[in-house]
């Protein structure tokens, strides 16, 4: 069974959560979240990252920015304020963006099912981020930037979830990216109630979020032995998380564009990769179907389409970013490792293909690649099978926003 449960959240009064609300500390350079930030007090950028208020010169890991998140921190509590619910809730959270809408459960998850893999990833995460992420949470003692959860569709928890709904929101803002954002705080009743749902669904999967998650195990770690009455209850055992149903979620595209044709000329290239897929001159580059790739090179667009059965394939070596890495990537222009490589460079889907034109026609760039996106099918196959999708596989939009429900403990 996966947990959820209520908690008492940290959250800021309806008329300041637009201003609080932030983009995830990870979408964003120290730069951009500035920018962001710039002439608002009360983003929540200010504690993610802390550093926009230091000197440029400061290492991001310096002893200092953790102590000014803390104080900035402390500071919103004051400002804001921020205050923590008396009892303990489960909250509901939609965006919208577009045509495309989503609403999932704010609960606290459990450190300890992500130790025992009922919380599934499909990740491998670095040791710099999870440092990163552990000291800014245990600086904070809040778990303050929500994992994204998925898990199978339950009937009786859409049932709940769409009657809760109906309720006057908590929160409702349109942020400037044009990203709806309503929050509702469920009744202490309705809350267990829903958290009970739960415990009929066997499993999540991190949509987002394995670096908050690994960070949260750690600080669990980390807080246990400390505490000689430790129970297995206490705040720090459970961490901030958003759950959503499978089939409300929308996975964009990640394109590919590189620097080198690796001493090809655009004809050579063409044909190496003409050895394996069809190739022909296309009008645009949204690729059609899985397996497909559209291809960018001199200022045309070309569709490849592979001459091999791809069901034929596991469950990794099938997916689309496999596709490409395995047949073009790696033989034809030489990028074995695309986790390291200084060739290549990963673009999100919500930027669309234009992005892409814009890189190579800017000189900076030989080649792109417009992906076909990974289904959230196989993302929780591959969970299942405990195998790890190859790097930057799956862009999730639209993004949750930080600052709006944190977890102390």
């Amino acid at each position: 069974m996966a947990t959820l449960n209520p908690f008492n959240g940290l959250v800021p009064p309806p008329e300041k959560a637009a201003l609080v609300a932030a983009v995830p500390y990870d979408v964003v350079d120290s730069r951009e979240a500035a920018a962001l930030a710039a002439g608002n007090e009360l983003s929540f950028l200010h504690v993610s990252r802390p550093e926009i208020d230091l000197p440029a010169s400061t290492d991001l890991h310096d002893d200092m920015v953790y102590e000014q998140a803390g104080k900035a921190f402390e500071r919103l509590k004051k400002l804001v304020p921020l205050t923590n619910d008396r009892e303990k809730h489960l909250y509901l959270y939609r965006l919208e963006m577009g045509s495309q809408i989503q609403t999932g459960v704010i609960g606290a998850a459990s450190a300890e099912e992500y130790n025992q893999g009922i919380i599934k990833k499909h990740e491998k995460t670095r040791q710099d981020k999870e440092d990163d992420r552990t000291r800014h949470v245990m600086t904070l003692r809040s778990h303050t930037g929500p994992a994204f959860f998925t898990y199978r569709d339950v009937a009786a928890i859409d049932k709940l979830v769409a009657e809760e709904t109906k309720q006057p929101a908590l929160f409702d803002f349109t942020a400037p990216d044009g990203i709806r954002h309503t929050v509702w705080r469920l009744d202490a009743e309705k809350s267990l109630e829903l958290s009970k749902l739960f415990q009929s669904v066997p499993c999540f999967y991190i949509a987002d979020g394995h670096h908050r998650s690994a960070a949260a195990a750690r600080t669990q770690k980390e807080c246990a032995p400390k505490n000689p009455n430790h129970t297995g209850k206490e705040d720090y055992n459970y961490f901030l998380t958003v759950a959503f149903p499978a089939s409300q979620l929308k996975i964009l595209p990640y394109n590919r564009a590189v620097k080198t044709l690796n001493g090809l000329t655009a004809d050579q290239f063409l044909a190496a990769v003409a050895e394996k897929f069809n190739v022909s001159e296309c009008a645009d580059g949204e690729a059609a179907a899985s397996g497909t790739f559209k291809i960018y090179l001199g200022g045309k667009w070309y569709e490849a389409v592979p001459k091999f059965d791809i069901s034929a394939l596991d469950v990794i070596k099938r997916l689309d970013v496999s596709i490409l890495q395995d047949n073009v990537l790696d033989p034809i222009l030489g990028i074995t490792d695309p986790r390291t490589s200084k060739e290549i460079d990963f673009i999100g889907g919500i930027r669309g293909t234009g992005e892409l034109v814009k890189l190579v026609n800017s000189g900076r760039y030989a080649v792109a690649f417009s992906m076909y996106p990974t289904t959230v099918k196989q993302l929780m196959d591959i969970a299942d099978a405990g195998e790890i999708m190859p790097p930057k596989s799956t862009w999730f939009e639209p993004k949750l926003r930080d600052g709006l429900v944190c977890h102390d403990f």
